[in-house]
């Protein structure tokens, strides 16, 4: 099946771009952005992905505002040329590669819509990859690249709209592809031993001359089995940013020590302090003060129904609307969490989002179970 990246010299293999070089199902190709008001009075994420091997694609837009989240969900079956990033009302456009982006969605029986434009001001990083197994096969093995900037736009919710201002809403552009659980879980063959914990925390900052990557990854007895540290100048053009890598750009090697401080009854911080740490010797700490919370099943993460790489059917929208405090902070689909924070760093002053995702037991944070919040 051809396609139009055909038309171009970047085939790794014999096949048309179309297929891919794996045959395992939770192949995935994703685009994910956030978007966060400095104030911290609002904070949005953005979702869209192919599932080339489910022949599906889905996506989504999730706000938080006022103590509120409203989410809209699309999926349909993939058309067949993967440069068609359209799902009904939405679409996603690659105004310039590694360059600006714009979501629409047009209005719709939902009741949600947006005209959002993502401008970077950085040069990509390439985070390392992340691979990992269980007693039998591979769970995840993907690559990820980031890249900071600012939106600039609309939405409409309720009725309402909100106002996305260029110089002051800090946003994140986040591509990654490999294999990850997506679709329905597989079931065949000789049950496999207990799920295996994970700890996941993410931690993007703009700061006032460049932007922090630190991102780590724990199993339950506190081990980090994958980090991510980077340094990245910005510029006040896209014109000016020097290329896709910038020979600029700092990356650090080392474990993330972390003092989260977790809200009792929750596994959400109330506060934290990181410490990046290269194996030069050289440290920063970086104290985070979260102002507000976005849960991600407002874009498809752990969501019973909205799950990724579910079908749908031929073409299906849908929104939906809660209240955070009216949620279990313990359930499953509410544990993985972006907060917006303020991070310190000496006199500097930062802004940005702690991500976290904590499943299991875990030495470093205190959980004994599964699903146990911390204590008081």
């Amino acid at each position: 099946m051809l396609s139009k990246f055909d038309d171009y010299p970047i085939h790794q293999t014999a096949e048309p771009v179309f297929h891919t070089a794996s045959s395992d199902r939770f192949h995935y190709d994703r685009y994910w952005y956030n978007g966060h008001a400095r104030d911290g009075s609002f904070y949005f994420g953005v979702g869209l992905c192919r599932y080339p091997n489910l022949g599906i694609l889905d996506g989504s837009l999730s706000l938080a505002i006022d103590g509120r989240q409203y989410a809209f969900h699309g999926s349909c079956r993939a058309p067949h040329e993967p440069t068609d990033l359209t799902i009904g009302p939405m679409e996603l456009q690659i105004l310039e590669p590694m360059g600006r982006h714009r979501l629409l969605i047009a209005e719709n029986e939902t009741g949600i819509s947006c005209d959002l434009v993502f401008t970077p001001r950085t040069a990509c990083i390439e985070e390392g990859r992340q691979t990992l197994r269980n007693e039998r096969h591979l769970v995840m093995d993907a690559t990820r690249l980031d890249q900071f900037g600012f939106w600039a736009g609309w939405i409409r919710y309720d009725g309402r709209e909100l106002k996305v201002d260029g110089e002051t809403t800090f946003g994140l552009k986040d591509r990654s592809w490999g294999i990850r659980p997506v679709g329905d879980a597989y079931t065949g063959g000789a049950p496999l031993a207990e799920f295996q914990a994970l700890h996941f925390n993410w931690v993007p900052i703009h700061w006032e001359d460049e932007c922090s990557l630190a991102g780590w990854f724990e199993d339950a007895a506190g081990e980090q089995w994958h980090t991510d540290q980077a340094f990245l100048p910005h510029y006040a053009s896209v014109d000016a940013i020097p290329g896709t890598n910038d020979p600029a750009t700092r990356v650090w090697k080392g474990r993330v020590d972390h003092r989260l401080t977790m809200i009792p009854g929750t596994r959400r911080a109330g506060s934290g302090v990181i410490t990046m740490n290269d194996r030069s010797g050289e440290s920063l700490e970086i104290t985070l003060e979260p102002v507000m919370w976005h849960r991600m099943k407002g874009l498809g993460y752990q969501h019973p129904e909205w799950g990724h790489g579910k079908w749908h059917g031929e073409l299906k929208i849908a929104a939906e609307s809660w209240t955070d405090a009216d949620l279990d902070p313990l359930a499953l689909e509410n544990l993985h969490i972006q907060q917006v924070v303020v991070a310190r760093c000496g006199d500097r002053v930062g802004h940005g989002v702690l991500e976290q995702m904590h499943i299991g037991p875990s030495a470093s944070h205190g959980f004994s179970d599964w699903f146990d919040g911390a204590k008081a």
